[in-house]
């Protein structure tokens, strides 16, 4: 498992793990030094650019450790001569894994919905000529973010999970462009577009509440800012968690840093314009543009097609999701690492 080492302070190192990150921002909310940033995490769990979620800045970060802390999945680790520090000071320590008790009959659900697919089902017609089934039902704790749609579809009550936040979650309508990022970025499968018939009007994403975190990755991830997720607690019995919580609850999920930029190739692009279309904050600025209106408007904020190719008229307004990237024909356009300053 790749990890970086953030920064060292005598016996003591901060060291990140990018593979267990899910891009939720709680420890830039609880760095008393600002020393985390944050950024296209909608590109970069979409897979159109090569880097983390998390950077950062070495001289400001006094290795407090208040980031690790409250990281929900030890993403964030400190350790003292080499060795990781888990305890119950820790969210991630105290957070109770989940299991699963003998009365499983191991039917496979809870591996089918786990959407960390970190539930393995090992099963077997019983030996002893009765209509039963004898197995074993393992769960990656490393990898478990405690959603707990497991527990949720276990049809004997056999799985226990805690959940590492109480919270709230809003959307707001007409902001929200449906341009789902937000569902690609949820570690828990927590946000779906409704599917509806004829003449049926539903809203644009909708939330499972059961299946949610309160994490902030949704949040984090909206390039029109139409998420607010607020943590009102911290569900386990963290040891000395008071400091913590004032740290991260009653405020909403912060915004996070632009961490690439777009490059666009006029020699490839075709000037078809559905970047320009299926840009969210294009879109914002203009309902009719959404519908596909290109050249009825003289102005859009971000992505333009001027003399035949894609032109960027403001870099600092991309949300960094990727949208255009995923939808060009020919990858005219594509997302490169930003330098944070």
């Amino acid at each position: 498992m790749n990890e970086s080492v953030f920064q060292t302070k005598d016996d003591k190192q901060l060291v990140y793990i990018p593979d267990k990150c899910i891009g939720c921002g709680t420890c830039i909310m609880a760095c008393p030094k600002e020393s985390l940033v944050i950024g296209s995490v909608g590109a970069i769990t979409r897979g159109l650019i090569d880097q983390d979620f998390l950077e950062n800045n070495r001289d400001t970060c006094n290795v407090c450790g208040m980031c690790t802390k409250v990281c929900p999945t030890g993403a964030l680790e400190m350790r003292l001569d080499g060795n990781p520090v888990k305890d119950e000071t820790y969210l991630c320590g105290a957070l109770k894994p989940t299991t699963v008790n003998d009365d499983c009959v191991h039917c496979g659900l809870c591996e089918q919905v786990c959407p960390q697919e970190c539930i393995t089902v090992k099963w077997r017609l019983a030996n002893d000529g009765s209509t039963s089934v004898e197995g074993e039902t393992i769960i990656d704790k490393e990898s478990c973010v405690h959603c707990g749609w497991c527990e949720a579809v276990c049809p004997v009550n056999a799985i226990t999970v805690e959940k590492p936040f109480a919270g709230e979650w809003k959307t707001d309508e007409d902001v929200c462009q449906t341009c789902r990022t937000c569902i690609d970025v949820c570690p828990c499968n927590a946000i779906f577009a409704r599917k509806w018939g004829p003449g049926e009007r539903v809203e644009k994403i909708t939330q499972r509440p059961d299946a949610c975190i309160y994490c902030g990755a949704c949040a984090i991830s909206c390039p029109v800012d139409a998420i607010t997720v607020t943590k009102n607690a911290i569900v386990p019995e963290m040891s000395k968690k008071k400091p913590y919580e004032k740290k991260i609850t009653g405020i909403p999920t912060p915004r996070p840093t632009q961490t690439s930029t777009l490059v666009t190739d006029e020699d490839a692009c075709l000037g078809c314009g559905n970047c320009v279309i299926v840009c969210p904050v294009n879109a914002s600025s203009d309902p009719y543009l959404a519908s596909g209106h290109l050249n009825e408007l003289d102005s859009k904020p971000l992505l333009e097609v001027l003399n035949g190719v894609i032109t960027v008229y403001n870099h600092e307004l991309c949300g960094n999701c990727g949208s255009c990237v995923m939808i060009c024909p020919v990858n005219a356009i594509s997302l490169t690492k930003k330098e944070v300053e």
